[in-house]
């Protein structure tokens, strides 16, 4: 088991490195995470290589038990470097080149950049192959965060032309596809297609979508290249990652294709960030966790986890005594195995002086120093626990496809699908059941209930696959506008909505009304659900059942129709959910889907998470304190953000 934390040596004069590394490992720490950010220390000018400085770190950190995850520094690249190929720079929707000065400014489809890249990246690799202490790399940083997956320059404009080229046969069949004879918009020629930098009310949606997953195409053909290079280079000792950063559904690429050739998932866990008030809601930070846990299906690093406060410019909300604690017990709950707290110290220079550290400016090693170390001596005892296989049998579904298209139409003014994936995780979250976070590529065959929120785009062989689940006994819970679109990202014709589930789902849906911000419609319950009211935001569909039971109905005198049902199909049980609708009646439905599926689940007060996870030596349960207030858990009482594992 790796823990430690980011330490970034070159940001400090050398006489301090032996103290750094020994309070270090104070913490009781085993790891620290260098050098992604170093390029021009590592050539500071064109061609003239030099790795003394991290020959140094390295080996004063063998003299202290530590072992190193290196990250190849290709998210920052050289003065030097823009100032000889100004080309390597990407463009904003404005036409606005991203000057020298931040960080991944860099354009996926510079060759130039490339080639670059991928000899910093060689170099690194053949120095330190054969590097014992080196037991992992990272592959640049942070892929596609702060806006930097989406360029619009002309070299990316001429690669889009020849991916549209490639991908159809003629661009008769693009025409056809696009239905480009709307508003005038036929092309003769590839080269005419642009791409959907701003205009005059808005580009034809199949063009948008297509213009996404080729920026995903840019992103991940750009991370495959880099990764099979430390691949084809590395020692055998050595494994593969890169860091995934948070706000996965609003970046523009396709994280399951990114992480593919990894050896593990690395996630940058930030519960809290710079201009935040407060944390996101605890489901929410769980979601992340199950997210990255099903990339690639196995259990996954953190190698930045928040300790302080953190902002860039404003800053946020500073984490409560032992709060920061309870985060990383969550994570290890939901299935981190290592881990590193983000960072060593704050620093005093540059663009992150307000993200502050384990230890401050100050150089004291104070009440976070405290913290982190007592993090690292209760959790290595838990290491056979923590490599234990999470079995969840609920499973969440997106497809990058469908949220792109709601990103282009977004519909509602208050539609956000992370939200959306949110309203119906939630209350399965609040039952403390375990919950994969898949997409929907993947075969979900062998979980028991499905949960797949604002599912518009559903093609026939989607719409078979989930109809099979549901056939052969699963349930699934949908959300509104389901199966409105096919793969071109255009409305199906002559096909009633939700589409190819209409049959599993017993319904049609006749008319939909997106709600605006602050608009909410009262439902009522009917039937088994006499008596109980509620209400939906964000969206309503008006729902006609063919064969489902209906639960609630809008509670309007125009259109009093069926808001939520419920349909048997074959030997399983889909739901319809039509709209928004507020916690309190998804809270009811898991309840229900929970107890007819035979699936346990712990009542817990709220704010109070309950993991359980069973290894060969028993059962144990990870209590966490969400609340500012003590809270009791059976006979485990609990303080303010307190957090603990227990065994049964």
């Amino acid at each position: 088991m790796y823990i430690g934390v980011d330490y970034y040596p070159e940001h400090w004069p050398k006489d301090m490195m032996d103290q750094d590394l020994q309070g270090i490992k104070g913490l009781g720490s085993n790891m620290i995470r260098i050098g992604e950010f170093a390029w021009h220390l590592m050539e500071p000018k064109e061609g003239e290589f030099d790795f003394s400085f991290f020959d140094e770190v390295i080996k004063k950190a063998k003299e202290q038990g530590l072992y190193v995850m290196f990250g190849t520094p290709t998210a920052t690249f050289p003065a030097w470097l823009a100032a000889k190929y100004p080309s390597i720079l990407s463009e904003d929707e404005s036409g606005n080149v991203r000057v020298f000065g931040g960080r991944r400014q860099y354009c996926f489809n510079s060759d130039v950049y490339r080639k670059y890249s991928a000899q910093i990246t060689e170099k690194l690799l053949n120095h330190y192959r054969d590097e014992e202490a080196i037991v992992a790399w990272q592959i640049d940083n942070e892929f596609g965060h702060e806006g930097s997956d989406m360029c619009y320059c002309e070299k990316c404009h001429n690669a889009f032309q020849h991916f549209l080229a490639k991908k159809y046969e003629s661009i008769d069949q693009l025409n056809e596809t696009y239905g480009t004879i709307f508003w005038g918009q036929t092309y003769n020629d590839f080269s005419e297609i642009p791409v959907p930098k701003k205009t005059i009310t808005t580009h034809n949606p199949s063009l948008q979508l297509d213009w996404a997953r080729f920026r995903s195409h840019s992103v991940n053909s750009y991370a495959h290249e880099q990764t099979q290079i430390v691949r084809s280079l590395k020692g055998e000792h050595q494994l593969v990652t890169t860091n995934v950063s948070g706000g996965f559904f609003h970046k523009w690429f396709d994280h399951e294709e990114n992480v593919k050739l990894m050896d593990f998932v690395s996630y940058d866990n930030y519960p809290v960030w710079g201009g935040l008030a407060e944390p996101i809601p605890p489901a929410a930070i769980a979601m992340t966790h199950d997210f990255n846990r099903g990339l690639l299906g196995k259990n996954y690093w953190i190698v930045e986890e928040l300790m302080g406060a953190q902002g860039h410019n404003i800053i946020g909300y500073l984490p409560r005594p032992n709060q920061a604690k309870m985060w990383s017990y969550q994570a290890f709950a939901h299935g981190c195995t290592d881990l590193l707290y983000f960072r060593w110290r704050g620093m005093t220079k540059g663009a992150e002086q307000f993200c502050y550290g384990v230890v401050d400016h100050d150089n004291k090693y104070g009440r976070k120093y405290k913290e982190v170390q007592s993090v690292f001596t209760d959790i290595v005892q838990y290491e056979n626990v923590l490599q234990s296989p999470i079995a969840a049998e609920v499973a969440a579904l997106y497809d990058y496809d469908n949220i792109w298209s709601w990103r282009f139409q977004q519909q509602s003014a208050d539609f956000d699908f992370t939200n959306e994936l949110l309203r119906l995780y939630t209350p399965f979250f609040k039952l403390n059941t375990p919950i994969d976070v898949i997409s929907t590529n993947r075969d979900f065959s062998t979980y028991k209930v499905l949960l797949v929120p604002a599912l518009q785009i559903i093609d026939r062989d989607l719409g078979e696959k989930l109809t099979e689940f549901a056939a052969n006994g699963g349930t699934i819970i949908f959300s509104f506008r389901a199966g409105l679109k096919d793969k071109t990202n255009n409305v199906h014709f002559k096909l009633t909505s939700p589409g190819y589930i209409a049959e599993a789902c017993g319904i049609e849906i006749s008319e939909i009304e997106a709600l605006s911000s602050g608009q909410y419609v009262p439902l009522k319950g009917v039937g088994s659900k006499e008596g109980k009211t509620a209400t939906c935001g964000v969206w309503r569909d008006i729902l006609t059942p063919t064969t489902a039971e209906v639960l609630y109905k809008y509670e309007d005198p125009f259109y009093p129709e069926a808001a939520i049902t419920k349909n048997d199909y074959m030997e399983g049980t889909v739901y319809y959910v039509g709209n928004g609708a507020d916690e309190s009646v998804l809270t009811d439905i898991a309840r229900d889907v929970l107890t007819n599926n035979n699936m346990t689940f712990i009542e817990s007060p709220d704010g109070v998470e309950v993991v359980k996870r069973t290894t060969t030596e028993g059962e144990f349960l990870f209590l966490m304190n969400h609340t500012a207030e003590d809270q009791v858990f059976e006979k485990f009482a609990l303080k303010p953000y307190e957090s603990k594992v227990v065994r049964l």
